[in-house]
């Protein structure tokens, strides 16, 4: 029995934000956070810009699927995080014990105007995802350390 916190992050297309999460908790903190990434309308891929700023930020989520939320998944979390509204509209009830949290972050998805705007939009995502692993894993840790991207 690991003594890992099992968290799941749902989001709608699991493409972008949750795989994003996934992957942070699981470069800055896999002795800490079991983390997984499902969505409540998985999309076909991950998104390929997702996978550009996670890669700046020294993180591979290249090889990973978009993944629909299950029974199975939510029967073995200690906390689910979703991270869009509509996830947080339709997660599926919650076996008893199981946290539920919602981070309110932005779609990148809606990003307009050149690449490069995209770009930063995808970045400022990214850092505020990271931002809230970060204070989930002192949170874990029990400390109250700050953190710094």
């Amino acid at each position: 029995m690991s003594d890992r916190k099992r968290v799941l992050f749902l989001s709608t297309g699991n493409a972008c934000r949750s795989q994003m999460a996934e992957g942070f908790a699981e470069t800055l903190a896999a002795h800490l956070i079991e983390g997984r990434s499902a969505g409540v309308e998985p999309a076909a891929e991950v998104d390929a810009r997702a996978v550009k700023v996670m890669n700046e930020d020294w993180t591979d989520i290249s090889e990973r699927t978009p993944k629909a939320v299950t029974d199975d998944m939510l029967a073995d979390v200690d906390l689910v995080i979703t991270l869009s509204d509509e996830a947080r509209e339709r997660c599926p009830a919650l076996p008893e014990g199981a946290e539920h949290r919602h981070w309110a972050i932005d779609d990148p998805h809606t990003a307009s105007g050149d690449e490069q705007r995209i770009m930063n939009t995808y970045r400022g995502i990214q850092d505020e995802v990271k931002e809230n692993i970060l204070f989930l894993i002192n949170e874990v840790r029990g400390g109250n350390e700050e953190f710094q991207i």
